[in-house]
C-alpha cells in the first residue's frame, strides 16, 4: 500500500466516477448556468409521441423557475420556456394573440410522459400538446393539456454554448 493510500484511504473502490453531463442526461440537483444565473435541476419530464421523444428540465433559480426544452430532430434544438398566465379553453385555437404577438399552431399531438424529481407524479400520464410560433419563428408558445388543466409557456431558441452544466453527483 502506498503512502498516499494509507494517508487518505483507498476511496477509489467505493466511489463511482461522476458521469459527464450533456443535454440528455441532466440529473436532479445538477446546476445549469444560463444568462449569468445558476439554476438547480429540480425535475424532468420526458415526452414520447409514438417514438418521437423530447425532454423538458425544470430549472429553479433564486427568482424564477424556467424550463429547458431539449429535442433531437436531425440536429439539437434547445429552448428556454417560462410559464405565463393565459387562459385558454377547448377547442384549442389555431392562432393565439399574446402581448402584441400572434402565434400560429405549428404542430400538435399526444405524448406519454415520465417524470423525475418534482415531476414524478405525472409518470404514465398522457398530455396533449400544441406548439405555436410567431411569423419570424423566433418566439414560441407551448400549450399542454393535462386532463382538464391547460398550461401555457412562452419560449425562444437558445444555443448549446449558452448553457453550462455542473454535475451534482
Amino acid at each position: 500500500m502506498s503512502f498516499f493510500s494509507r494517508l487518505f484511504g483507498n476511496k477509489s473502490t467505493n466511489q463511482k466516477p461522476v458521469e459527464e453531463r450533456n443535454m440528455f442526461n441532466l440529473q436532479t440537483d445538477d446546476i445549469v448556468t444560463y444568462d449569468l444565473e445558476d439554476y438547480k435541476v429540480v425535475g424532468k419530464i420526458s415526452y414520447d409521441d409514438h417514438g418521437f421523444k423530447w425532454h423538458a428540465y425544470q430549472l429553479e433559480g433564486t427568482s424564477k423557475t424556467i424550463w429547458l426544452s431539449v429535442e433531437m430532430d436531425d440536429e439539437l434544438y434547445l429552448g428556454m420556456y417560462e410559464k405565463i398566465k393565459l387562459k385558454l379553453q377547448e377547442p384549442i385555437p389555431k392562432k393565439i394573440e399574446f402581448e402584441g404577438v400572434t402565434y400560429y399552431l405549428d404542430e400538435s399531438g399526444t405524448a406519454r410522459v415520465t417524470g423525475i424529481g418534482r415531476n414524478q407524479n405525472i409518470n404514465g400520464m398522457v398530455c396533449q400538446y400544441y406548439d405555436y410560433c410567431d411569423d419570424d419563428e423566433e418566439n414560441y408558445l407551448s400549450v399542454e393539456k393535462w386532463g382538464s388543466e391547460i398550461e401555457v409557456s412562452r419560449g425562444y431558441d437558445i444555443e448549446q454554448y449558452e448553457v453550462k452544466i455542473i454535475a451534482s453527483k
